[in-house]
């Protein structure tokens, strides 16, 4: 079981606004898109299991999602294709994923909270970096769970046309099996070049 926080986290950082929480998922993976999703939860939104998706197992980030996507003022979730991270670089990626997401949102924040320490300014809306943010307000956790759980959706549904690096299991990480099979296979279409692929 993950560690579960000792008290529900609160919604947002901001309350009586529309606080966007954003945070990626798959930054530091070998292959795949980077996806970064943007959550609005109401105030009183809270759920015991809520966390960091790091410190919560499959089974309760999966558990979590629904209750995130039906509950929540609005959400979204997007991309940033392995193609362009090697064109722009993986932190800006991770950014412009999280852009991307704001874009979507069919409610517009009036505020704008993001897990770690780098952000770019986000048109006219002000922001704020939390480092460790996704075990410190819900908002962004939503934010962390949505984004790990539709990136490990992808990934599984992709390792079926590539079955040989084992994505369904390593969801494109680091991993010495992962490694093993570029070794032996090269890379693939979705692998990112500009990372270093072999040990």
């Amino acid at each position: 079981m993950g560690r579960q926080p000792s008290s529900p986290l609160p919604a947002c950082y901001l309350s009586g606004v529309h606080e966007a929480g954003c945070d990626e998922a798959g930054r530091g993976c070998l292959a795949g898109a980077v996806y970064a999703a943007a959550v609005i939860l109401p105030d009183d939104f809270s759920h015991p299991l809520l966390n960091d998706s790091k410190q919560l197992t499959e089974k309760q980030r999966q558990s979590l999602r629904p209750v995130i996507e039906s509950n929540a003022i609005a959400w979204a979730v997007a991309t940033v294709s392995a193609q362009e991270i090697d064109e722009i670089n993986i932190l800006r990626a991770s950014i412009l994923a999280m852009h991307r997401a704001l874009d979507a949102l069919t409610t517009r924040p009036q505020h704008i909270i993001v897990d770690g320490n780098r952000f770019s300014p986000y048109a006219d809306i002000p922001h704020l970096t939390i480092v460790k943010g996704d075990g410190k307000y819900a908002n962004i956790a939503a934010a962390s769970v949505l984004a790990k759980t539709h990136r490990d959706e992808a990934m599984t549904l992709l390792a079926e046309q590539y079955p040989q690096y084992g994505w369904d299991v390593n969801k494109g990480y680091p991993t010495v099996a992962h490694r093993a099979a570029i070794a032996q296979y090269g890379p693939s279409p979705l692998h990112r070049i500009s990372f270093k692929l072999l040990p």
